[in-house]
């Protein structure tokens, strides 16, 4: 004969909602009404003792939420682990559980102080008994479950919760008999719920959707065959009939103003011990140092806020910060993540920021032997652009032949070690190399102070490069140079990449030589196939333009454009023969604008219209080029460098692009009368589109006076 299922409960003889600690308390302040809550209560409370034992707890005036006593700690046998509450708003709850627990023979564990665990409200066992479900996110950590799976010998399961409103485990997932689950996938992110579907079979997932989550339908005493909830759906209620389980409906929606429901109300004090059920736990932990401008520059924030993005957790174990103005600060955190995939995920991306493994712990850096000509290892290291440096012998090794996407290879030698970064097809059969993330760290040269806080002030002729919140302000300017060249017979040549067409700017772009503001096009062969291909098709490296998705078979668009055009021989007689009827080489053609398209090794095709010999490009682009004013070089970092390179001084240049470094190279040219902006290509234009429409030629108003 099995023992009797038993339960704990506390009377809600001061429930209210005094504060707010969840999204649900958010507006119901004091506007529970004592009386419902009582009756909801005693509804839930003799439900359950016709099915189970239920144990009461005594009340604590001053502590509302008592009645959730999910929340009081999590019991498997006679030991309980006693919960250690995120909110001081609960943490007066802590000695009035311990006591009832020791009261009735439990052995209690206590977690650390400052360690986060909110009992059986963030841990649920399978109802088999198989291991234990525990959640992290929002109440507790995920460096709780090493600890409840020591003291409890049990195997532990970490879920991630991602929707705060479902900021506990039990409010979004239900353990059912019979191996079955009740949950709502999108509370969990994508791992947890892959670890969910490893674990549970397809046609025991019983899936709650959004109307009954957030109902608390997950919120739910199971009690053999029974299931005790809130008001559930007709359809989700018929699914679990289905699957042979009765469902008894009891409202409590006066304890869901407080973010909880019937599962949040009771904590089972039965949990069956399982012999042949022991301690497992796959979370790595892992010890970093970063040193550095951690404050300043924003950087240990970075590398916390990247940790819990990922989902992992954290703990920072020291912290010296530097005393002098110019002094850096050092960290040690130790980084915890639910499985070993995670965790390399995160340290990975932690060693870009300059993070590194406890030097004093590694000695030796983790190869492997290439066992195939151009063939790395599984897990091999993929080197970054910044200086890099390898661990062997318990010393630091610089790596030589410093590249990004490479692996690195370490070669012993008699005196230490060699080490450099090896393209994948330059790797031999014999190489040593890097895998794993242990044993590596990146070089960051830290910014004085005076360099990061450095103001830059920005006008037309000063050369810099802006932020976006600059964007509009060097529009006008730029439009009213623009109008002013125009209306005198001046020459605005713009060289653009293929990325203008990606962002949505082509209709600008044609906008602009179609109103005279262009006089000259320089680009590759890339910007022609996919303006012409969003011109014909509407997509543009096979993606709809309109909605943003790619389409079936949209990879072979701009090579159907390249086939094209040269069936009729050029741009120009595709024009003429109304095969392209808009664009940017569409106006170009139509409004007489000279472009030049400079091939490379990557063109496809290439158009007919394309120059491959560079030294033919240089000079086209030298003699196109001549006799401008202004030149917008929007998003194409080598064709602008190249312009730059070829343009005198005197002429304005605009270098538009999201990416700082692509601005600053203009600039780096020492050229007075050049600006940087930092910014979408596809907004700029349409900005600068915006702007020109408005703007009434100085020549204009003085012919009307």
């Amino acid at each position: 004969m099995t023992d009797p299922i038993r339960f704990l409960m506390c009377a809600p003889d001061h429930y209210d909602v005094d504060y707010v600690i969840n999204p649900w308390m958010e507006g119901n302040i004091h506007k529970s009404t004592r009386d419902r809550a009582v009756e909801q209560w005693q509804n839930l409370y003799h439900i359950i003792k016709d099915r189970a034992i239920v144990d009461l707890v005594e009340p604590q005036k001053g502590w509302p939420d008592m009645v959730f006593t999910a929340n009081a700690g999590l019991v498997l046998g006679d030991n309980v682990v006693l919960s250690r509450f995120y909110h001081k708003e609960r943490q007066g709850e802590e000695p009035h559980f311990k006591k009832w627990f020791e009261d009735n023979g439990f052995t209690v564990y206590e977690m650390p102080p400052d360690l986060p665990f909110e009992g059986a409200g963030d841990a649920l066992f399978d109802r088999e008994g198989r291991w234990l479900w525990a959640g992290y996110g929002f109440r507790s950590e995920l460096d709780s479950h090493p600890y409840i799976a020591q003291w409890l010998d049990t195997e532990v399961l970490s879920l991630r919760l991602m929707d705060e409103r479902f900021y506990h485990l039990d409010t979004c997932f239900c353990p059912l008999t019979g191996g079955y689950l009740l949950y709502y996938p999108p509370a969990f992110d994508a791992y947890s719920n892959r670890l969910i579907e490893l674990r549970i079979p397809a046609e025991k997932r019983i899936v709650v959707e959004e109307p009954d989550a957030v109902n608390f339908a997950c919120n739910a005493v199971n009690i053999n065959s029974t299931i005790v909830m809130n008001k559930i759906s007709d359809g989700l209620q018929k699914r679990l009939t289905d699957v042979g389980f009765e469902v008894v409906q009891t409202s409590l929606t006066e304890f869901l103003k407080a973010g909880g429901a019937a599962k949040c109300l009771t904590l089972r004090v039965t949990e069956p011990v399982l012999d042949y059920v022991h301690a497992n736990v796959p979370i790595e932990s892992r010890i970093i140092q970063l040193e550095g401008h951690l404050l300043d520059a924003g950087l240990m924030n970075t590398a916390l806020d990247l940790i819990v993005e990922n989902g992992g957790s954290f703990k920072v174990m020291n912290f010296n910060l530097g005393v002098e103005r110019q002094s850096t600060s050092a960290a040690e955190v130790r980084v915890s993540a639910p499985s070993r995939e995670i965790m390399e995920e995160i340290m990975t991306e932690l060693i870009d920021l300059g993070a590194v493994a406890r030097p004093q712990e590694i000695c030796d850096v983790n190869t492997e032997v290439v066992t195939q000509d151009g063939v790395a290892p599984d897990d091999f290291y993929v080197s970054t652009i910044y200086p890099t440096e390898v661990r062997f012998n318990c010393e630091w090794i610089k790596v030589d032949n410093q590249r990004m996407d490479a692996a690195i290879v370490v070669q012993p030698t008699e005196t230490g070690a060699t080490a450099q970064c090896k393209l994948l097809r330059d790797l031999k059969a014999g190489d040593r190399v890097m895998v794993g993330v242990e044993g590596i760290r990146t070089i960051r040269q830290p910014e004085d102070r005076e360099q990061r806080n450095a103001k830059k002030e920005f006008t037309f002729m000063g050369a810099g490069v802006s932020s976006e919140r600059r964007v509009e302000l060097l529009v006008e300017q730029i439009a009213w140079e623009m109008r002013q060249i125009r209306d005198q017979g001046g020459k605005v040549a713009v060289t653009a990449g293929p990325v203008v067409i990606h962002t949505g700017g082509a209709q600008h772009l044609a906008h602009l030589i179609r109103n005279g503001y262009v006089h000259a096009l320089l680009g590759g062969n890339a910007i022609a196939v996919h303006d012409i291909e969003q011109a014909m098709m509407g997509t543009s490296l096979g993606v709809d333009m309109q909605r943003g998705v790619p389409v079936r078979g949209g990879h072979r668009h701009h090579l159907k454009v390249i086939n094209t055009i040269r069936r009729y021989g050029s741009i120009a007689q595709a024009v003429e023969n109304g095969v392209i009827t808009q664009g940017v080489m569409y106006e170009c053609v139509k409004h007489n604008v000279p472009f030049v398209l400079a091939g490379s090794i990557r063109d496809d095709g290439p158009l007919p219209d394309t120059e491959m010999d560079l030294i033919k490009a240089q000079a086209q682009y030298s003699e196109v080029l001549k006799g401008s004013e202004m030149i917008l070089m929007l998003s194409t970092m080598l064709h602008s460098i190249g312009v730059g390179n070829m343009t005198p001084a005197g002429v304005k240049m605009v270098c538009v692009d999201i990416n700082p470094a692509v601005v600053t190279k203009l600039s780096d040219r020492g050229s007075v009368e050049s600006v940087g902006i930092v910014t979408d290509v596809g907004l700029f234009l349409s900005l600068l589109v915006q702007q020109l429409d408005k703007l009434t030629s100085p020549y204009q108003v003085a012919a009307k006076v």
